[in-house]
């Protein structure tokens, strides 16, 4: 096998605000895997600063890791791929999982066969991914409220943690009074705010908070949890498979996100992991191309809740993936093996 890389850099179609700060594109990193029949595997890295990570980190790591793959030889051993890459390369997870879709990819369409069914899981079993509104002035949320509803959107995930969170929060659900919503704090309050907060959340009909305190405070965490009236997701408290039993006593949802754990391998892991506490599970994203959301969608046959816009937020993108009109992820209409990550 060969291993190349490549940089993209994708504008998003709106400013995209969180309470740490705005991002405007994206930063890709895509991995292609080459066999020696010339069947190509694509992977792609969305890395995040807020775990230490960002392009020019990926591309130096990238040789060691590609070089793992390239000794071990074999595609379909994506076991010893993952084991090869830690051992050569401890952090850097974004840089990991790159290679690992474009291993995973490349053994898919080896045995011509979609990701899914190469795992053994049920297309029918999908399910729809929600759509982020970050914030934004009122006026602007609601507009960008609006266009999600009108392309379909039923779920939407409102960005929060501002003095003005409930203006924020009352304009969408004006614009949207029939969506679902969803809210992530991303670790923007206190414990004490964010037990005041979740009684107004609840009278908007929120679905649960995601992510109300820093990750760091896992007492806070706790505080939260056995004071609210809402259901609790971890994001940033959850990163890889061995912090589930850290958060089990103190949240409903564990979040894993491709860009955290590492790997495919290590997501499926914390995705059981989490279910043996107990937890429901949702899979989060990046702002990230289709390079590496094509993956993701695979697994929402395992999933309670899917929050995989990251190529939707993005004003273009080099690559299709997994069909999500209206946003439900349809892996039924996958037509071709592997991911289905396919550059246009």
């Amino acid at each position: 096998m060969k291993a190349t890389y490549d940089v993209r850099e994708f504008p998003l179609e709106y400013p995209f605000t969180i309470s740490r700060g705005t991002q405007e594109s994206a930063g890709v990193v895509v991995v292609r895997v080459e066999d020696d029949d010339g069947t190509v595997g694509i992977g792609g890295a969305g890395p995040s600063a807020h775990y230490g990570e960002t392009v020019g980190t990926v591309e130096a790591v990238l040789p060691d890791l590609l070089s793992v793959v390239e000794r071990v030889g074999d595609p379909h051993n994506v076991a010893r791929v993952e084991t090869g890459m830690r051992e050569v390369v401890n952090d850097n997870p974004a840089a990991r999982t790159a290679v690992s879709i474009a291993v995973h990819d490349l053994a898919a369409k080896r045995a011509d066969l979609p990701l899914y069914e190469y795992w053994g899981l049920d297309p029918a079993q999908s399910l729809d991914t929600s759509y982020t509104i970050g914030i934004d002035d009122a006026e602007t949320m609601r507009e960008k409220t609006r266009t999600a509803r009108e392309r379909g959107y039923g779920t939407l995930k409102v960005k929060l943690g501002t003095p003005r969170d409930e203006e924020l929060l009352s304009t969408v659900r004006e614009a949207a009074p029939d969506a679902t919503i969803r809210v992530d704090a991303n670790e923007a309050w206190t414990p004490k705010e964010a037990v005041r907060n979740m009684e107004w959340l609840d009278e908007y009909g929120v679905e649960f908070v995601e992510q109300p305190v820093p990750a760091e405070n896992t007492q806070g965490l706790k505080y939260v949890y056995e004071r609210s009236t809402l259901p609790i997701a971890a994001d940033e408290s959850c990163v890889v498979a061995s912090d589930v039993p850290k958060i089990a006593d103190r949240c409903d949802i564990a979040n894993l996100k491709l860009m955290k754990t590492g790997g495919l391998r290590e997501a499926r892991r914390l995705i059981h992991t989490a279910r043996a506490h107990g937890l429901e599970v949702m899979c989060g994203c990046m702002a990230e191309s289709n390079a590496s959301i094509a993956a993701a969608c695979h697994l929402a046959p395992l999933l309670d809740y899917a929050d995989l816009d990251g190529s939707l937020l993005l004003d273009r993108d080099d690559f299709e993936g997994v069909p999500m009109p209206a946003g439900h992820i349809d892996l039924q209409a996958v037509d071709r093996p592997g991911t289905g990550a396919r550059e246009t």
